[in-house]
């Protein structure tokens, strides 16, 4: 080996030793760090959607579909509806679902620790009638108030589904007694198959117009939809009521379908989370929503969905700054993975930087202390030599073949070359004792 690669070796170890404890705090901390922000998201989660063929069940596949793009899997859970995805929630039972505005209402103080992802999207409170039935109203077989349906046989969906309580709020507003109707709470699949049969009279839905039974009920000779008239006031007085209007035209231009401009009341519809779901998790979901929310659609402009309004739950952090800023810049050039580890450590490694900024200036005098020390240890044994043979407890003789050996161990020292003339001071000072003894 030779001499300027053993000097470089020697100076590496000297300097591996000396930062050793300041690389093993910085390993200890960002360790810690990761433990605590925990930036991996978990590659499971479930999500509380509704009935088969319903919208939330159709949005439910798309948001599965857009997430196993990063490998986390979802599960979709099928539900009775709104009511019964929040009593999911609640119970802990599932990490996300789909809540219609209002379902809330009644119980809020049981519902803490959710969270909402922003509105989504509006549901309208679809109420078809057929028009044989109507005819037993009044001859123009078109119903306009919610008090024409007195007599008549009307399904309001599943007591999980969120529409009968929102239904009987109407009804109660209306000052209507529900005696005076034949409610039934069938599923949406067998209730349209029942309306279709003559079997019920009114069908009420609160869907997207994305659900394939709202679609095809529009579109079905004899079914008519009903026109809420006093949507405006509706919205005035419930404060999770929205005021829409279906455009003449928009299901079927070619067939003008509808025929008119229909008024309709509308519920805003938002994805609910419980607090403990991973934030990684949550700002893919927001993000998914950007991009599956913000088209036009019947009763919306572009880009006014998703939003921040109308929600009955605080919002989430993740999903306030995705929706306000889009997705984050590392995201649009880095995988998410890289990206969201980045995102979550800056902090934590801005937060270490700063500890152990001031803690790496001991590292320069330590490993100069260091290479300093292998040629100072022997400047104790050269005192003592030198005590002794001032006291003539010995003789000179003796003293200097302990000197010779101690100058024989010196010149095996090996110190990089930068400190090589702290190695020949020892060597002179050496000489300087000798010659003393010499004299002596």
């Amino acid at each position: 080996m030779t001499k300027t690669i053993r000097y470089t070796l020697i100076s590496l170890r000297e300097i591996l030793t000396s930062t050793g404890p300041f690389v093993l705090l910085t390993i200890a901390l960002l360790a810690l760090a990761y433990w605590w922000l925990d930036p991996t998201p978990p590659k499971y989660v479930t999500l509380a959607t509704g009935p088969e063929q319903s919208a939330y069940a159709e949005f439910g596949k798309r948001y599965a579909k857009a997430l196993d793009a990063y490998g986390i899997k979802v599960q979709l859970v099928p539900s009775e509806g709104s009511a019964q995805n929040l009593e999911w929630l609640a119970a802990g039972k599932v990490d996300l679902g789909f809540v219609q505005g209002g379902s809330s209402v009644k119980a809020p103080n049981e519902h803490e620790g959710l969270e909402s992802l922003g509105s989504l999207f509006v549901e309208p409170v679809w109420l078809f009638y057929r028009s044989q039935a109507a005819r037993k109203i009044n001859k123009s077989a078109t119903l306009t108030a919610l008090s024409q349906l007195k007599g008549l046989q009307v399904n309001v969906g599943t007591e999980g589904s969120g529409v009968p309580s929102l239904m009987h709020t109407l009804f109660d507003s209306n000052r209507i007694d529900e005696s005076s109707i034949t409610l039934s709470h069938l599923e949406q699949t067998p209730a349209t198959v029942a309306f279709l049969g003559g079997e019920l009279d009114a069908l009420v839905f609160a869907s997207a117009p994305e659900s394939l039974m709202v679609q095809m009920l529009l579109q079905t000779p004899g079914v008519k939809l009903m026109n809420f008239a006093q949507s405006e006031a509706y919205s005035r007085r419930f404060a999770y009521l929205t005021p829409v209007k279906l455009p003449r035209g928009v299901v079927d231009l070619a067939g003008d379908i509808p025929a008119q401009d229909v008024r309709l009341v509308a519920t805003t519809t938002t994805l609910i989370t419980r607090e403990n779901v991973h934030p990684a998790i949550l700002q893919l979901f927001s993000q998914t929503s950007l991009a599956m929310h913000s088209k036009a659609g019947w009763f919306n402009h572009a880009h006014e969905f998703p939003n921040l309004a109308n929600t009955e739950f605080p919002l989430s952090r993740e999903s306030d700054r995705t929706i306000r800023n889009g997705i984050p810049l590392m995201q649009r050039y880095l995988p998410f993975s890289y990206a969201n580890l980045m995102e979550r450590m800056w902090l934590a490694l801005g937060i270490i930087i700063a500890v152990l900024l001031p803690l790496s200036r001991i590292v320069p005098p330590l490993y100069e202390f260091r290479i300093r020390s292998r040629v100072f240890r022997w400047y104790a044994q050269l005192r003592e030599i030198e005590e002794r043979a001032g006291g003539n407890r010995e003789s000179a003789s003796g003293l200097i073949k302990e000197l010779d050996q101690l100058e024989a161990r010196a010149e095996k020292v090996t110190v990089p070359l930068s400190y090589v003339d702290e190695l020949y001071t020892l060597r002179n000072h050496i000489e300087l004792v000798r010659n003393k003894l010499i004299k002596v």
